[in-house]
């Protein structure tokens, strides 16, 4: 066989090779099939699109306003109570970190999927949900409020999987709540919404 033969011959062998380690570096380990990745935990609601507007039935624009329905899915296991806090990262309130918070909501029992629309501004529920107060100072939900002169705000809502309840009281604040949390989350989920006048 002469030299330009065994060249060729030598080539077509490391292509083969090569393949080989090609497909086998993309096979998965096991010869199984890939594992689809399992979502997270997922807020949404029917009242708008995440990132979209927010109708103004559930903003200071109605003198009437009420919380949007909100729904979630892909629970972690074992979660025994969530957490909502609902706040306006665009504001920096006496040139502070702090924004303004909207809603929160503690103790949800683990078993629910999801809140209602109109949810009673009551400190404590029957079934142990504990509202807080906003930072107008009263308990529930206070709708988004940015003025019309600038731009959109991004109102969060912040959905917190637990594996316990938080030992606190209708007087918590949101320092006391975010400390509790620590340590304790399953999953997050999050849902956002825009608003001005």
């Amino acid at each position: 066989m002469n030299m330009k033969m065994t060249y060729v011959f030598g080539a077509v062998g490391l292509l083969a090779i090569a393949s080989l380690g090609i497909g086998l570096a993309q096979a998965p380990a096991g010869g199984g099939e890939k594992k689809a990745a399992t979502p997270g935990l997922t807020l949404t609601s029917s009242d708008f699109e995440d990132g979209g507007i927010i109708p103004n039935r559930f903003t200071q624009a109605d003198p009437n306003a009420v919380s949007p329905k909100l729904d979630w899915t892909n629970v972690p296991e074992g979660t025994v109570s969530f957490t909502l806090i609902f706040h306006d990262p665009d504001a920096a309130l006496q040139k502070k970190t702090d924004d303004v918070l909207h809603w929160m909501i503690f103790n949800i029992p683990g078993t629910a999927k999801g809140l209602p629309q109109g949810v009673q501004k009551v400190a404590t529920m029957p079934d142990g949900t504990v509202q807080g107060k906003n930072r107008a100072g009263n308990v529930g939900y206070m709708g988004p409020g940015a003025p019309a002169q600038g731009p959109y705000h991004h109102y969060t809502f912040e959905l917190f999987a637990l594996d316990t309840k938080l030992d606190l009281k209708e007087d918590a604040t949101r320092a006391d709540v975010l400390k509790a949390l620590d340590g304790h989350i399953l999953g997050k989920g999050v849902l956002e919404g825009r608003f001005h006048r």
